[in-house]
């Protein structure tokens, strides 16, 4: 008890202690490009001692893509781009100012600024932000495929017709035929049921005189 007594009493007197070293970013949540030029401001606030810092701008919503930035210091500013990407940076004060130029409507996505303070210990940077979503508007105009779809229609439902007509006569065809083969058939049939069973002299009975095939019977042997 008597230390804890103590101890509140020289915390009245005892400095407090240093600010947590943070950097905190502010971005706009949306950006329309209508002239494929864009100015993205980052505003940021840091508290600490750093003296080199870095900011740059990433592309994406798990900032795979970096598309610029710039470093500086007391005494020296440098800054490099994507070779995707036209891009600028600029410092001022507390505040990043990214110039994207050329932009087209496939770069349409959301964009986070960092910023870094490199020097001296300890690094630190901002913690990801909500981004700001970079709207690039592209030319508005009758894509080939709408200007062709109407066309393409057409003589699709004309194959379509003389298709189904030409399988229909085809088939009616067939079954015309098959019947025609089946009634012949039947005919044949009939033709080979009936025949003349009538006997036949051989043609050479004519000619020498032999009897028929049925004799004569002899009646006298029935007198006697």
């Amino acid at each position: 008890l008597i230390l804890y007594f103590i101890n509140k009493c020289f915390s009245h007197f005892l400095p407090p202690p240093p600010p947590e070293n943070k950097i905190l970013v502010a971005q706009r949540p949306l950006l329309i490009v209508a002239n494929k030029t864009a100015t993205l401001v980052c505003n940021y606030t840091y508290n600490g001692t750093g003296k080199e810092f870095r900011a740059s701008l990433h592309k994406g919503t798990d900032s795979a893509v970096e598309v610029c930035f710039i470093s500086w210091n007391t005494t020296k500013i440098s800054s490099n781009s994507n070779k995707e990407f036209n891009c600028q940076g600029i410092h001022d004060k507390d505040k990043v100012i990214f110039n994207l130029w050329n932009m087209s409507a496939s770069q349409t996505d959301i964009y986070f600024c960092k910023i870094e303070a490199m020097y001296p210990p300890p690094y630190v940077y901002n913690e990801k932000s909500n981004g700001t979503v970079i709207h690039v508007k592209g030319k508005m105009g009758k894509t080939p495929i709408q200007t062709q779809e109407p066309q393409s229609a057409i003589p699709l439902w004309i194959m379509v017709t003389v298709t189904g007509v030409l399988a229909f006569y085809s088939m009616l065809i067939t079954a015309v035929f098959i019947n025609y083969w089946q009634k012949s058939k039947k005919n044949m049939y009939h033709q080979s049921d009936y025949m003349n069973m009538t006997p036949r002299h051989p043609p050479y009975q004519k000619n020498k005189g032999y009897p028929s095939y049925a004799p004569t019977r002899d009646y006298t042997a029935y007198r006697s």
